[in-house]
């Protein structure tokens, strides 16, 4: 089986993969499996135990947090991570809000992953600070604003 190049050149224009050799995307193509996904179906539920770590190709979803939407995701963003990282459960649902395309990789080619290509891993390890980051803000507002009203 040859590697699919149409998914280099999407893969390529995500910031997360950017910086990667023709080598490293070879790596990814061989660890990720394409998956399409009809709008309205939920991709990942709060509480699982994470198996599957997921690049968004192509296609918008909502992160459910306890019923309520805190987030919208599209090209180029990525979710599953925590869940593999740190052997938790899932900390939010993915719901498609369009059809999408998925890169989805594993528990065992996502380890594979970290290992192999150190670039990859201080990428996803910048975007889970921005993200620990703008929740730190948002619970620094939420704080105020329980505060004002006392």
């Amino acid at each position: 089986m040859t590697p699919r190049r149409d998914s280099h050149s999407q893969i390529r224009t995500l910031p997360m993969f950017a910086g990667c050799t023709e080598a490293e995307l070879d790596e990814i193509d061989r660890l990720a499996d394409e998956v399409h996904v009809p709008a309205g179906k939920t991709v990942m539920r709060q509480g699982d135990l994470g198996q599957e770590f997921a690049v968004i190709i192509a296609g918008e979803a909502d992160v459910v947090k306890d019923g309520v939407t805190v987030a919208t995701l599209g090209p180029g963003a990525y979710f599953g991570e925590v869940a593999l990282l740190d052997a938790v459960t899932r900390t939010a649902s993915i719901v498609a809000t369009t059809d999408m395309t998925l890169e989805v990789i594993d528990r065992r080619g996502f380890n594979t992953l970290l290992d192999d290509l150190p670039r990859l891993s201080r990428s996803m390890l910048r975007g889970t600070a921005k993200r620990l980051a703008q929740l730190e803000d948002e619970c620094q507002h939420l704080r105020h604003q329980l505060a004002s009203r006392n």
